[in-house]
């Protein structure tokens, strides 16, 4: 366990981890494992860890309680429609992870396939649900107008009788008033009506002016929207050899376009290209940085709502570019939450809700995408020093979330810093990037 003794923890931390042991004893022990086992599996469904993001003994003592029982699983007991993946996943996780000091012999491993997903629960269609939910409010909104009408109606009768004797009354004033007005007429001379003066137009001096629309924003890496992603789940693309199709948390509100609900949480799918440059199970339950405001594109009939950042090392001068990788994922730090906020130190600006393709933002700054010799991602704003809104502005701009943390890779210093299907293909206009479907 030398690996775990390297971490600190708070002491809320240490007494959620005393925790976790003792539902550890209480699976061992518990004569009805069905629930059990099915809200420890509800309880994973957004943690990489027992903790969240960082090992502990907790995964061990999980580990030790349910192994035995997931080696004995048939694969619809583990990734069937009333399976428990997210059990699998942590178990897979700990008996082959360095961190936990376990050394468990491949002998003595549970043999678990990552590819094998038998069920992928269908996503929410939210528009669908919002369309729903406004029939019905309508059909019961008609219902209360009809009762309403019922009471009026009867109500009306009275007020049309009152209404009748009301209008005879007016009728024979009116014809008592024409008589008086003949009488005036015929006994006054005749004169002629003077005519009448057009009134002044009066001007309103109070009225405020028309505001003029406000400047545009100027043009910097901050129009991009760029957030913390939570990775619930990811699959081979069923049409393309290159691509994994992701469930992504980042924050979004329900309802939010282009969404759809997954385990109790509003995420998009995103389609990248690192089928073969990553792991698929290095997919499962980690936490990314997305790029959230780029037009929606269809890749081999399925909708594609972001795009994921992964650093890949420069091409050398003179020599063309194999994209073969390596490819690194960006890691946000162990402690951001999906849907967090991050932006480069120095241009904290709001970020365009969907980017502009003619202003072309993307494809202005990723140049200077970077990460530097301590392995952290940053922007080199020397590399874009001819763009006019960043005169005055020089060095390296570190990427951080709006808790403070700097966004790292593993291990590649030096790198250019893409989305991921930019690593799949040569440098080229973005906008025209996103219309391929697939390599």
């Amino acid at each position: 366990m030398a690996a775990l003794d390297t971490y600190k923890y708070t002491p809320a931390e240490e007494k959620e981890v005393q925790q976790w042991i003792q539902k550890a004893d209480t699976i061992k022990a518990s004569d009805d494992k069905q629930s059990v086992l099915d809200a420890l599996n509800a309880d994973l469904a957004t943690r990489t860890t027992v903790l969240g993001t960082k090992p502990s003994k907790a995964d061990i003592a999980i580990y030790e309680a349910v192994a035995p029982l997931v080696k004995a699983w048939s694969s619809e007991e583990r990734t069937g429609q009333q399976g428990r993946p997210n059990i699998v996943r942590l178990v897979d996780f700990v008996q082959n992870s360095p961190l936990f000091g376990l050394n468990v012999a491949d002998a003595d491993k549970i043999a678990i396939d990552a590819d094998e997903i038998l069920y992928v629960k269908p996503p929410v269609d939210a528009k669908a649900e919002k369309e729903r939910l406004k029939k019905e409010k309508a059909a019961a909104a008609a219902a209360a107008q009809a009762a309403v009408s019922t009471v009026q109606g009867a109500a009306a009768t009275v007020v049309d009788r009152t209404k009748e004797a009301v209008a005879a009354v007016v009728e024979k004033a009116v014809e008592v008033k024409d008589q008086v007005v003949q009488a005036a007429t015929d006994a006054a001379p005749a004169a002629a009506a003077p005519k009448k003066e057009k009134k002044e137009k009066k001007v309103n001096e109070n009225r405020r002016p028309k505001a003029a629309p406000p400047p545009p924003a100027p043009l910097s890496p901050g129009l991009i929207d760029l957030r913390v992603g939570h990775i619930l789940k990811a699959i081979k693309h069923p049409e393309a050899d290159s691509l994994y199709v992701s469930t992504i948390a980042v924050g979004d509100a329900p309802g939010t376009e282009d969404t759809a609900e997954y385990e109790g949480q509003v995420c998009r799918t995103v389609c990248s290209g690192l089928n073969g440059l990553v792991p698929l199970e290095e997919m499962q339950g980690r936490k990314v940085i997305v790029v959230c405001n780029l037009k929606p594109v269809k890749m081999r009939g399925i909708k594609s709502c972001a795009m994921v950042l992964a650093a890949s090392p420069k091409p050398q001068e003179g020599v063309e570019d194999d994209h073969k990788g390596p490819v690194e994922l960006v890691n946000p730090p162990a402690d951001a939450k999906a849907g967090e906020k991050v932006y480069f130190e120095g241009f904290n600006a709001e970020p365009e809700k969907v980017l502009n393709p003619k202003k072309k933002v993307w494809e202005t700054f990723q140049p200077g995408f970077t990460t530097t010799g301590a392995l952290e991602v940053a922007f080199d704003v020397d590399v874009c020093k001819d763009v006019k809104d960043l005169e005055g502005k020089s060095g390296i701009a570190k990427l951080v979330t709006a808790s403070g943390g700097v966004c790292t890779v593993p291990t590649l210093a030096g790198a250019q810093v893409m989305i991921e299907l930019m690593t799949l293909f040569k440098p080229c206009d973005f906008h025209g990037l996103l219309r391929v479907r697939s390599h």
